[in-house]
């Protein structure tokens, strides 16, 4: 009895001393020192979720501020919508830059981060509201001043990185275009995302697609299956899985050597919103992969479309500019885990083996392409 009592007591000592351990060795891994703008102009809540696991990876990886060498805060550090406290007061904030700061902005950061500029709108903004149709626009949308810091930033030969909705509504054609072309890409006008259930019994299943897809193709809307929806203005195509789809589940696909340069694995499963471009003279990272039954693939080529297309770009002469065609930054990450080294080890809490376990995203893809980008980028920099 007290041999077993012992054994016990010795396995709860080292599971409670594990925490500390890993949080004593993340305080020991050597402060990388960047100075970054981050740009969330998507921020219906306090949590932050459009940005907040970007902020989790520069804490866990030690990216801190060059001035007082901090970490950065995923509440303060980011220009664009901020929700203020008591949420129930529908109070709000704007952070932005003036058009006098830019010079000085470029000169002084080295990196920007677009991680959604999409914007908050009157319906995720006043809960209760009838969702049954789009809203309108509180805050968002790329303007002049975000076009301009990202030519200052390129002119400078600085990092820029933009995600998914930089180009499409709300942002004006004008400002997309040239924004386009300053990251030598082109927006096709699709943007797509995949759903677990297409019956629109389901919740915040976004309704006003149903009106679309009943006027473009005179008859109701009958998908209850898993599937995927792209959309083009007033374009809606539905791919359902069994009819257009073998497997729902859009992946992102790598070839051998990006998953080697990059630390990303061949595939893993993607569930969010994502944009179809072209990337003219950049180079394809990673390319977005659709399970297409032959009846899927007619349907998407009578819209010019293809089941493959790129996921993540770069620029390829000084490397330092990426497009990301998804909603990266949007993942649900217990932020008080990233001051522990190692804790992606303990993948059975956090993520399955599950090919199509989406929660696989943030922690074999996102965190390691981003920590790549950065440590690369603060090596280059840094150069004697």
């Amino acid at each position: 009895m007290k041999k077993t009592l012992f054994i016990v007591v010795i396995i709860l000592a080292v599971i409670l001393a594990l925490p500390v351990i890993n949080l004593v060795r993340w305080a020991f891994v050597p402060k990388k020192p960047i100075d970054i703008i981050l740009v969330d102009k998507t921020v219906p809540t306090l949590e932050r979720e459009n940005h907040k696991s970007f902020n989790w990876i520069l804490t866990n990886e030690r990216i801190v501020k060059k001035g007082d060498k901090s970490s950065y805060s995923y509440i303060k550090d980011y220009y664009g919508f901020s929700p203020q406290r008591p949420l129930r007061e529908k109070q709000w904030d704007r952070n932005d830059y003036r058009l006098t700061d830019l010079i000085n902005l470029a000169e002084k950061n080295d990196a920007v981060y677009f991680t959604d500029t999409y914007g908050v709108f009157f319906n995720d903004w006043y809960k209760g509201i009838n969702k049954s149709r789009k809203s309108r626009k509180l805050y968002g949308g790329l303007n002049n001043n975000d076009f301009l810091l990202i030519k200052e930033m390129k002119d400078r030969n600085k990092l820029i990185i933009m995600e998914y909705n930089s180009f499409d509504y709300p942002t004006a054609q004008f400002e997309s275009v040239r924004t386009q072309e300053k990251l030598g890409i082109t927006f096709s006008g699709w943007t797509g995302k995949y759903f677990a259930t297409l019956d629109t019994a389901a919740k915040d299943f976004p309704i006003w697609m149903t009106a679309m897809y009943r006027k473009q193709y005179n008859k109701p809307w009958q998908f209850t299956k898993p599937g995927i929806v792209i959309l083009k203005e007033k374009d809606i195509i539905v791919l359902e899985e069994g009819t257009h789809l073998k497997n729902a589940m859009p992946h992102i696909i790598t070839d051998q050597a990006n998953t080697e340069k990059f630390g990303v694995p061949v595939s893993v499963a993607f569930d969010k919103w994502f944009d179809i471009i072209d990337p003219l003279a950049n180079k394809i990272v990673s390319k977005f992969k659709l399970e297409t039954t032959t009846l899927g693939d007619t349907l998407l080529s009578e819209n010019t479309l293809l089941n493959e297309f790129p996921a993540v770009v770069q620029e390829p002469v000084s490397q330092r500019i990426y497009y990301f065609s998804g909603d990266f930054a949007n993942s649900d990450i217990p932020y008080w885990t990233s001051r522990f080294q190692g804790i992606e080890k303990i993948k059975g809490i956090f993520y399955s083996d599950k090919p199509d376990d989406t929660r696989r995203f943030f922690w074999l893809y996102y965190r390691p392409l981003i920590n790549s980008i950065f440590t690369d980028y603060y090596n280059s920099i840094n150069k004697k």
